[in-house]
């Protein structure tokens, strides 16, 4: 008999509310049990990849990756289990997920066709699915096994040898009526047979939160007949559990750990990664940025620092400090391997002012950098305003360059076409940003759910503390409300809401797109990170968050639509109308008017002083120079 057991069909909390396994919990189980090895197999996405690798090869497990697609035909569709062989393997599932999501309209599940996946079969190996949904179990457990022995027939003309009928054994009719012809057609074409449970939460007790967040997920109520369900037994197994299971076929148990042996592809963390800068007078980076830098710094001194009145002795020494900065920071930035970096984002920001595109001054710790202000990125000095290039970058704490950039916001999107069109629309996407089952929302979707009267939920929900800045958790707001505890403990019915919310509370709700983070590689990006589609934008997504694609290896650019800036565009028009034509970037800072309003708190509108706090601030200390407002 086996002495181990791979779990090949593990749904994480990345199966946007078809489970409530989160990684770290799932790696917890898979350690505990010593199971040697796990694969991540969510459905049509691969938005966990990344972390799952990381979390178990931190705990000595081997991680397997995979996913779980829809695949059709012309009788219909199932799913099917797709696992990353190698590294080839890892990017032709990479880029077959990416084909079919960036295909699919949002609206609809994404499918796979066969071409689709004889195109990108190369390294994959696959498992026909369960009797529930499967590609091959489900005709085999309805009673349409000629059409379950066509489509294996079809499977196996695609991958060979990399086919694996799956069994499965949930306690579910269907279950039951398919082994049989699953046996039957293993043995006739001589194909492997493998064990799986399809997990989707952590244990028995689990089942009904699991049932709860799939009616939250389809919009559903717990009492509705006619819904998708999932058994008791869809929980995380022991390795003892699952030998014990399927002791009568011992070759299913056996072969997840020779599938485990086939797979070796990884998803790595790799050093950033930036497309070649590509210059005119085809110089080098490191020549282009200097040359550039330094013609840039020499036109800002022309215009902010020198005048007529001043002889050439005086004006060298005015520069001195600056062209000394200059040069320390270009030795900075070329050893630590950023000089496209900085051309790539003063391309765009650049092409974005010679088109009458409104861009920020330039915040954060880039403003304190001369080679910024030289290249037009921001339009502060340093220098005057005593600002430390070490806060942007130091070498004694390697991080990428990140600088804020705002945009007008109703032309922010011509930028990032610019950006598009420059690098390739295939090697520029967006960020996926991921929204959690906060404690208020949590409870108001558990509620619906349960059918509890709206106005009661609504009630107990306000008893939660609300601060987006640092949210009050269930139970927090357990031990800090005393009427919230009591009601939990006078109504059975409120209890339940408040234990499943909790079980619930900070799962993964829906994906949607980042504000303003772009990625931009030098290579087609599904051959770096697996894409997604966000129904609500045109671009391409990436389906790894903010934390992990940077540490894939692709560089963040933050492209901000500032309304602020529209605002001040549109008030710049309106007054070249009364023939008066003002230039924001030279605006004096001594003005006793702006000042006089600054300290009456009259700043609705103006960008970070606006806030009820922030104007109290002013009253009270009523500024009347530049160095006031800086405090």
């Amino acid at each position: 008999m086996p002495t181990s057991f791979v779990h090949l069909r593990l749904h994480s909390a990345f199966s946007l509310t078809e489970s409530t396994l989160r990684i770290s919990t799932l790696t917890k189980l898979v350690s505990e049990d010593f199971q040697p090895a796990a694969a991540i197999t969510d459905t049509n996405n691969m938005f966990g990849a990344l972390e799952f690798a990381k979390s178990m090869a931190a705990a000595g497990v081997q991680p397997i990756m995979g996913t779980q697609i829809e695949l059709e035909d012309q009788s219909g569709r199932g799913d099917v289990v797709l696992l990353a062989q190698n590294e080839t393997g890892y990017v032709n599932l990479s880029q077959l997920l990416s084909k079919i999501l960036l295909s699919s309209d949002g609206a609809q599940k994404p499918v796979c066709t066969l071409k689709d996946l004889a195109g990108y079969s190369d390294g994959l190996i696959l498992l026909t699915g369960g009797a529930l949904t499967g590609f091959v179990g489900g005709p085999a457990g309805d009673g349409r096994t000629n059409l379950a022995q066509q489509r294996v027939e079809s499977l196996a003309a695609i991958v060979s040898d990399r086919l694996y009928i799956e069994l499965q054994r949930h306690g579910l009719l269907a279950e039951v009526a398919s082994e049989p012809h699953l046996l039957e057609c293993a043995d006739r074409m001589n194909l492997p047979l493998v064990a799986t449970n399809d997990c989707r939460f952590e244990d028995p007790s689990m089942s009904q939160p699991h049932d709860t967040l799939l009616c939250i997920g389809a919009s559903r109520k717990i009492s509705e007949q006619n819904r998708l369900r999932y058994s008791s037994e869809h929980y995380f197994k022991k390795s003892s559990q699952m030998i014990e299971l399927f002791k009568d076929i011992p070759e299913a148990i056996e072969n997840t750990l020779v599938i485990a042996k086939r797979c070796s592809a990884m998803a790595e963390t790799r050093d950033p990664i930036l497309p070649v800068f590509v210059t005119s007078a085809g110089r080098d980076e490191t020549t282009e940025l200097r040359a550039q830098a330094k013609s840039g710094l020499q036109a800002r001194l022309v215009r902010h620092l020198f005048n007529e009145s001043l002889d050439e002795p005086l004006c060298q020494s005015l520069s001195e400090p600056y062209f000394e900065r200059l040069a320390f920071e270009l030795d900075i930035i070329e050893q630590m391997g950023f000089p496209g970096y900085f051309l790539i984002v003063a391309d765009f920001i650049q092409w974005a002012k010679s088109n009458d595109i409104p861009v920020g001054p330039g915040r954060g710790s880039g403003a304190g950098s001369v080679v910024a202000w030289a290249l037009s990125i921001t339009d502060l000095d340093p220098l005057k305003w005593g600002l430390l290039f070490e806060r942007f970058l130091n070498p004694e704490r390697v991080s990428m360059p990140d600088f804020d950039i705002d945009f007008c916001q109703d032309r922010r999107d011509e930028v990032i076409s610019y950006v598009q069109d420059k690098y390739g629309h295939d090697r520029v996407a967006q960020i996926i940003t991921f929204g959690s089952l906060q404690a208020r929302a949590a409870l108001r979707d558990v509620g619906r759910v349960l059918e509890m009267p709206y106005g009661q939920v609504d009630r107990i929900a306000k008893l939660i503390p609300n601060n987006p800045a640092n949210p009050t958790t269930i139970a927090e707001a357990l031990e800090s409300e005393p009427a919230l505890r009591a009601q939990m403990d006078e109504d059975e019915q409120v209890a339940e809401l408040i234990n499943v919310s909790m079980k619930l509370e900070g799962l993964y709700r829906h994906a949607s797109t980042h504000a303003a983070g772009l990625v931009i590689g030098d290579r087609p990006l599904a051959e770096l990170v697996p894409l997604y589609r966000d129904p609500r934008s045109e671009m391409p997504v990436t389906q790894f968050n903010m934390k992990w694609v940077e540490k894939a290896g692709l560089v963040k650019f933050d492209f901000l639509g500032l309304k602020t800036l529209t605002v001040l565009k549109r008030a710049v028009d309106f007054i070249a109308r009364c023939g008066v034509e003002i230039d924001l970037t030279n605006i004096p800072l001594d003005d006793e008017l702006t000042y006089n309003m600054l300290s009456n708190g009259d700043t609705v509108g103006v960008f970070q002083l606006e806030s009820s706090g922030m104007r109290d601030v002013l009253r009270g200390l009523r500024p009347d120079r530049f160095e006031d407002i800086i405090a």
